[in-house]
């Protein structure tokens, strides 16, 4: 209700639920997954009540990790705790993780499961019908100038290494959208 009512309208495109994998820093998987289930189906009922159109969950590290982390998010027992919340028409259909130059783990990382098959998230997320946000395109800045020379070569009909940086992310197959963030300036 307040994020309504801060935004100024009456329903939310994307709701994310952020970094819930740290607190499996403190709990055990099994309350974890409850605890999840409970909020997809609070979260289900908002869709219901016309409050939302679609969840997802905000991550750093859960999605990237080795499967031996405990951290470590499986997104085929996610979206297994999201039919379990709303059914095969579930509306969890959205993750957003951290994928640039210097993160590659999205891309490269075969640390999640799908009908018994070992797959790099994002081809996990297309598997399971899931579209994925790319947060930190440029890290945070540090991705917008000093490249090596090989990036200017791929990219080399772009003007800045921050634009390269930036359609490095937006021209990875499985990516729906790079989150390009500004920086404030007091």
């Amino acid at each position: 209700e307040r994020s309504l009512a801060n935004l100024g309208v009456d329903c939310i495109d994307i709701y994310y639920i952020h970094n819930p994998e740290t607190q499996l820093g403190k709990i055990g998987r099994a309350e974890f997954n409850d605890r999840l289930l409970k909020a997809f189906e609070a979260l289900e009922g908002a869709v219901a009540e016309g409050k939302i159109e679609l969840y997802g969950t905000a991550t750093w590290n859960g999605y990237r990790n080795d499967t031996s982390a405990k951290d470590y998010l499986s997104l085929a027992e996610v979206v297994e705790i999201a039919r379990r919340a709303g059914g095969e028409g579930h509306h969890f259909k959205v993750i957003q993780l951290p994928l640039n130059l210097a993160m590659t783990e999205a891309l490269r990382r075969r640390n999640q499961e799908v009908e018994g098959e070992r797959l790099t998230i994002l081809e996990a997320a297309q598997r399971l019908g899931i579209s994925v946000m790319c947060s930190a395109p440029i890290l945070q800045g540090q991705l917008a100038e000093n490249l090596p020379p090989a990036v200017g070569e791929v990219f080399g009909n772009l003007a800045s290494d921050a634009q390269r940086a930036l359609q490095f992310v937006r021209s990875v197959p499985g990516v729906t959208v790079a989150l390009a963030g500004v920086k404030q300036i007091p």
